[in-house]
């Protein structure tokens, strides 16, 4: 049984309620549901929490119930970045449900594990072991299981961390540092290193995501190079999150890979869509935006959506516009 998502009636700020009948609304365009879900995702994860906070948590999983799996995941990832409790029951009953689209139950399994708390560890550890799961699904469980645990662990007490430009949770925290000169050919060892745990080459895969981030760093086309060919890896969870990392990095650099990933029809479409997504984020590259255009008749329902949000986001960046949400009433974004 779904848990019961409430938040709608009296006593919501007006601008929550606006925000939440656009993202739940199915008449309403895909990319401006997009935005008014990034808007509620600020809300969401106000730290600390405001009477805004559980309001917005409870906007976004009401928009569970959508037609449109890409969106069903965004809203999962968003639900992982609130670092809010409110968050987890909606995220468990969609990691059980065994007849949602896998994307949205992996994404879910994820956010679980962004999130952290010990009490989703029974649940994920299940699934992790269920050899009738699905592979995108047991391996985000087994990620997640590995995060939760580190999150908790005196180990990470004493990790050193490189600080990252990054403000995202992600599936991986970094590998620490252990000099002050990181080595791209030992993380991209580590990241290619297939007999490795999926957690220990996920943290080599962020390891070098910071080590291309700001763009004009010394090492940022040589890390972006060796991400690159994680995106030939056998599977297509890590293949995906290699693409997520393009997106977050807007490294030229990567055009050429996310376009082949992306053009590439026998490839998942989990990975694909998140090719496209990053393709978005790069929209003043020159040539991108005519990419993208080329699979807005894309046969698979997921891609042909995401390239709707990636051009949306394409013309975000080249308006040179500082937030990608919306402000109730318009299509103007929230500064």
């Amino acid at each position: 049984m779904a848990p019961v998502v409430s938040g709608a009636g009296d006593g919501v700020d007006e601008t929550i309620l606006t925000l939440r009948k656009v993202l739940t609304s199915e008449s309403e365009p895909l990319a401006r549901r997009f935005r008014a879900l990034f808007s509620l995702k600020h809300l969401a994860c106000l730290q600390p929490p405001t009477e805004k906070t559980l309001p917005a948590i409870q906007a976004i999983a009401a928009a569970f119930t959508s037609q449109s799996a890409l969106l069903k995941h965004e809203l999962a990832y968003c639900l992982g970045q609130t670092r809010n409790p409110d968050s987890v029951e909606y995220l468990q009953h969609v990691v059980k449900d065994t007849q949602e689209d896998a994307m949205c139950r992996h994404e879910a399994a994820e956010a679980l594990g962004a999130l952290g708390y010990e009490d989703s560890l029974e649940i994920l550890k299940t699934l992790r072991d269920d050899e009738k799961e699905l592979d995108v699904v047991r391996e985000t469980c087994d990620i997640a299981v590995d995060r939760i645990l580190w999150e908790n662990s005196e180990e990470r007490q004493a990790e050193k961390l490189k600080p990252s430009d990054f403000t995202s949770i992600d599936p991986a925290p970094p590998l620490p540092m252990a000099s002050s000169q990181p080595s791209i050919r030992d993380l991209e060892k580590t990241l290619l290193d297939t007999k490795l745990p999926l957690f220990q080459r996920y943290r080599a895969m962020f390891a070098l995501r910071d080590l291309a981030s700001p763009p004009d760093l010394p090492t940022a086309v040589g890390a972006v190079e060796a991400l690159a060919k994680g995106l030939k890896d056998p599977s297509a969870l890590f293949r995906h999150e290699v693409a997520f990392v393009f997106g977050q990095l807007c490294h030229p650099a990567s055009v050429p890979s996310l376009t082949e990933t992306l053009s590439n029809q026998a490839e998942a479409g989990m990975v694909r869509h998140e090719a496209a997504e990053a393709l978005g984020s790069l929209g003043d590259v020159e040539g991108v935006e005519e990419t993208l255009k080329k699979f807005l008749n894309d046969p698979e329902q997921v891609v042909r959506d995401s390239i709707i949000v990636a051009l949306d986001m394409a013309e975000h960046e080249k308006n040179g516009e500082v937030e990608y949400a919306l402000l109730p009433g318009s299509a103007v974004p929230a500064a």
